[in-house]
């Protein structure tokens, strides 16, 4: 019902930036929230921001508060994710995530569960 293709991943040193994006197709209009995640070698997903379709209401993790914006481009059914002050641990796997149906609480969540379509993922690495 939902697919979503994300881009923009690449190799960057210690302090560099990168902008992420994340195309929504099919049946877009009843997604509520959507968010980025990412994954590193031996370590479980983890909520990096989150974005209300409607409304443009955030949420970051502590990690990246500061050095990464989400946002979105409702007209292309876009969300992107600008990462400012790279540092190495930010080198993951990172994943785009959608929530079809009702937005359920004030606070957008950074928790897996809570999404139920994921894109394939992009490639970050960080080298210092």
């Amino acid at each position: 019902q939902v697919q979503l293709v994300e881009s923009g991943g690449g190799s960057v040193q210690a302090g560099g930036s990168l902008r992420l994006s994340c195309g929504a197709f099919g049946y877009t209009y009843s997604i509520s929230y959507m968010g980025w995640f990412r994954q590193a070698p031996g370590k479980e997903r983890e909520g990096v921001a989150a974005i209300a379709t409607v409304g443009g209401t955030t949420n970051y993790a502590d990690s990246v508060k500061g050095r990464f914006t989400i946002s979105q481009d409702s007209a292309k059914n876009t969300v992107y994710l600008q990462m400012n002050s790279l540092k190495p641990e930010d080198t993951a796997m990172y994943y785009c995530a959608a929530h079809y149906g009702a937005r359920l609480a004030p606070l957008l969540p950074l928790t897996e569960y809570r999404y139920n379509y994921w894109g394939q993922g992009t490639q970050v690495t960080v080298s210092s």
